[in-house]
């Protein structure tokens, strides 16, 4: 009976991987050939990809590497139709089958590359001291659905790269509400069902995003600064003259446990790697909002943004760490309506979302090639996609390849990299719909003399919308 099962699902992730990549070639209408077999070579490469003219070298990739640079140069992509296969793909759920999606910004270093425009100052961590540090480079905002345990995959559903003239918070709302859009059209999330859960990081304005998203059936849950200051509801005007009534009530520092009052939950669990936890969570409070940056512009009176507060408190940290305090954002104001230990449970799944970006740029080589225009770079992440999609639904089809120095892992542990490391034998099972490339002859090659004018240099941009920092 077990194999039975197991050969019925074996059957159905073939059908689904020979599915997606029928539509993934479909979705190549400029160059496809070339495309789709430089994705195969990503897949089917030996090792970590380190280079790009290199993976042309791969069996898999029939063609020169002057078809790979021209594909993505010339080639085409239709990014709208592979985010709709996306969205209709098996999603990594919870155990109460809710969708929890994490969104965060990785960036694509770009630091000497003066002749490519649109580039930004990204955030990224300096090794050397632990300060955060910028460079220079190309931000790429992804979404990936969770799982309900702890695991190295996700599923990976959108891409968007931020501008020089973007704001932020609006392109976050954006894709908010476009990736909810096409999950309610495909099936995956219908009318009663728990509202999506998206999970962030700090650096985003949560409480400007839950604003901007209050029509839409979505809940945010996500970090902020530990020294931020919020207000309780505001009580009734005090004293006998009559007047206004106050917007904000009693001050809640975060900072300060003398302003916290009795929480609305209080959860004690322990956990393998923290140690003992302790989660409280406090409702209806909002933070007072100024008139100025990303709020300057905001028409009439300036909003009421109501939410439920969370503090972590561990024990110790791995690698005997110092605990610093974690406070979470939730846009449901109500605090009694949710599980406090089950929403810092999923604030720890947004951690997965780094595993896929280390991947990415280790293994599959996302900021490896040396691409001038952002329509190249564009394309080429949205190649690494495709590939690690595969790479998701050939998990079921993998053997345990390992190594004679690694652990044996069931099929349900397997990694991202073992999956790769597989991948070719289920390649020549499912074939390839690329043609076979047509017989060449060499070109006349650079002609004499000068033929090019040199490239026009572009600055790094910065955001000319800053984000809001609410202060007492």
């Amino acid at each position: 009976m077990l194999s039975v099962v197991h050969g019925s699902v074996r059957r159905e992730a073939f059908a689904e991987l020979s599915s997606f990549r029928m539509e993934l070639y479909a979705a190549m209408p400029r160059r496809a050939d070339a495309l789709f077999e430089l994705v195969d070579a990503v897949l089917c490469a030996g090792g970590p990809v380190v280079s790009l003219p290199e993976l042309s070298l791969e069996t898999v990739h029939r063609r020169g590497h002057g078809a790979m640079y021209d594909a993505l140069a010339q080639g085409r992509l239709d990014v709208s139709r592979l985010r709709w296969t996306l969205a209709g793909l098996r999603l990594p759920r919870g155990t109460d089958r809710q969708i929890s999606i994490a969104l965060d910004v990785t960036p694509w270093p770009r630091p000497d590359a003066e002749c490519s425009p649109d580039r930004l100052h990204c955030h990224r961590p300096c090794r050397c001291d632990g300060v955060r540090q910028t460079i220079p480079g190309w931000p790429y905002q992804v979404a990936a659905g969770l799982g309900g345990g702890r695991t190295s995959w996700t599923g990976v559903l959108d891409a968007v790269r931020l501008g020089p003239t973007d704001d932020a918070t609006e392109v976050t709302a954006a894709q908010i509400r476009d990736l909810l859009d096409r999950l309610r059209q495909a099936g995956q999330w219908r009318e009663g069902d728990p509202e999506v859960l998206f999970v962030l990081d700090s650096g985003y304005d949560i409480v400007r995003l839950t604003w901007l998203l209050r029509e839409v059936p979505v809940r945010l849950l996500g970090r902020i600064r530990a020294d931020r200051v919020m207000h309780h509801p505001p009580g009734h005007r005090k004293g006998p003259t009559k007047g206004r009534q106050p917007r904000h009530g009693e001050a809640f520092r975060l900072a300060d446990a003398a302003t916290h009052h009795a929480p609305a939950q209080e959860s004690t669990s322990a956990h393998d790697r923290f140690g003992a936890v302790v989660a409280r969570c406090w409702g209806r409070l909002h933070p007072k909002l100024d008139r100025r940056g990303s709020w300057a512009s905001h028409e009439g009176e300036l909003p009421i943004i109501e939410g439920t507060l969370v503090h972590l408190e561990v024990e110790y940290l791995p690698g005997n760490r110092d605990p610093k305090p974690l406070w979470l954002w939730h846009s449901v104001p109500d605090a009694d309506s949710h599980d406090v230990d089950r929403l810092w449970r999923i604030f720890l799944r947004r951690f997965d979302i780094e595993h896929t970006f280390r991947f990415f740029k280790q293994v599959l080589g996302l900021t490896r090639p040396r691409l001038r225009t952002p329509a190249q770079a564009d394309r080429w992440v949205w190649l690494i996609i495709a590939a690690y999609t595969q790479l998701r639904l050939a998990r079921p089809l993998a053997d345990d390849l390992r190594r004679p120095w690694e652990k044996p892992l069931t099929q349900e542990q397997l990694t991202p990299t073992r999956v790769r490391r597989g991948y070719p034998r289920i390649r020549r099972i499912l074939g390839t719909p690329t043609r076979e490339p047509k017989a060449t002859r060499p070109g006349p090659g650079r002609p004499p003399g000068r033929t090019t004018t040199p490239a026009p240099r572009h600055p790094v941009g910065k955001h000319p919308h800053k984000r809001e920092t609410p202060r007492p």
